[in-house]
């Protein structure tokens, strides 16, 4: 048996799409993988649903244990959106010492096979984190803000929202408490991304992009766009397999690429109401229906414009 433990931090607000997430995970594991989940959490968080405490009585191969982090953060800089529980990935080493590498994984997220092919064969020697590089080469404000003012280099600035966490490392260096003395500040536009890709600097592991597979990324892998970040063959491959990160609009709230992806999953979760199913569809062609003929034209050109990139 394979035990992969594996590490969720969020609030009540995302307690439906966790469920999508982490029905994914099981419904994709091979029959000798054992997934010890970890869900990361506030004091104020009651997880109103109960749902999620269902899925080891339904699937068999997974425990959960939630780990409260208290007030943790309170004060913490926030911007766009983006709420506190953020930053809870950060103690994973502290709050999870039983393990020593671990998989930590944002619930926007779907999985589409089982992961203890990466977690196993990832290198993690002298490396405190591995991740999939961030999607910037085509965002000259993105990559010049990781290059002129984190004094990054923009082709080794990952994602966060999907690494392997070399805990052991990260404890015997004492980068927890570097962690927390940066997370104060509002100098950062991305938040705990901007501070793990700072404070474990030198010491971050590549890994191909079907382990993140970002809207950024999917784009590429679509139009096959050549690009100095991941080869076409490992476009493909993220594209046919690849975990699917909605790094940017939410499936569960419009229309969105891979939408059709959270959905699929979805509906096979604990979660599945058809009501809410129902009405997502209904509204949005309402919507539709009330749009100018000018802006129906407009889908309709982009449409198409998409399709071509796509052969």
């Amino acid at each position: 048996m394979k035990k992969i433990p594996i590490a969720f931090c969020f609030d009540d607000n995302l307690e439906l799409p966790a469920g999508a997430c982490l029905t994914s995970l099981l419904l994709n594991a091979q029959s000798d993988t054992f997934y010890d989940i970890f869900i990361l959490h506030s004091d104020q968080s009651t997880f109103p649903h109960g749902r999620l405490n269902e899925l080891p009585l339904k699937y068999g191969n997974c425990s959960i244990t939630y780990r409260c982090v208290g007030k943790e953060f309170e004060g913490a800089f926030e911007i766009r959106g983006i709420t506190i529980a953020a930053y809870y990935r950060l103690l994973i080493p502290e709050l999870i010492p039983e393990y020593n590498r671990i998989i930590y994984s944002d619930v926007d997220v779907i999985f589409r096979e089982d992961l203890s092919s990466i977690f196993e064969h990832a290198d993690m020697t002298d490396c405190y984190v591995a991740g999939v590089v961030d999607a910037s080469y085509f965002s000259p404000n993105h990559r010049k803000y990781i290059v002129d003012e984190l004094g990054l280099n923009w082709n080794e600035y990952i994602y966060d929202g999907n690494m392997i966490l070399n805990s052991q490392l990260i404890r015997q260096d004492h980068l927890v408490e570097k962690f927390r003395d940066k997370s104060h500040s509002s100098a950062y536009r991305y938040q705990e991304m901007d501070i793990i890709n700072l404070v474990c600097r030198g010491k971050i592991k590549r890994l191909p992009p079907v382990f993140c597979l970002s809207t950024e990324i999917s784009k590429y892998a679509a139009c096959k766009l050549e690009q100095p970040l991941y080869s076409i063959t490992e476009l493909l491959e993220a594209q046919d397999r690849g975990i699917v990160h909605y790094s940017g609009p939410k499936p569960w709230k419009q229309y969105c690429l891979n939408f059709d992806i959270w959905w699929e999953y979805y509906r096979k979760s604990i979660f599945f109401d058809p009501q809410f199913y129902y009405d997502f569809y209904r509204i949005k062609l309402d919507e539709y229906d009330r749009l100018s003929l000018w802006k129906r034209v407009k889908i309709l050109l982009r449409y198409f414009k998409t399709r071509g990139c796509l052969k």
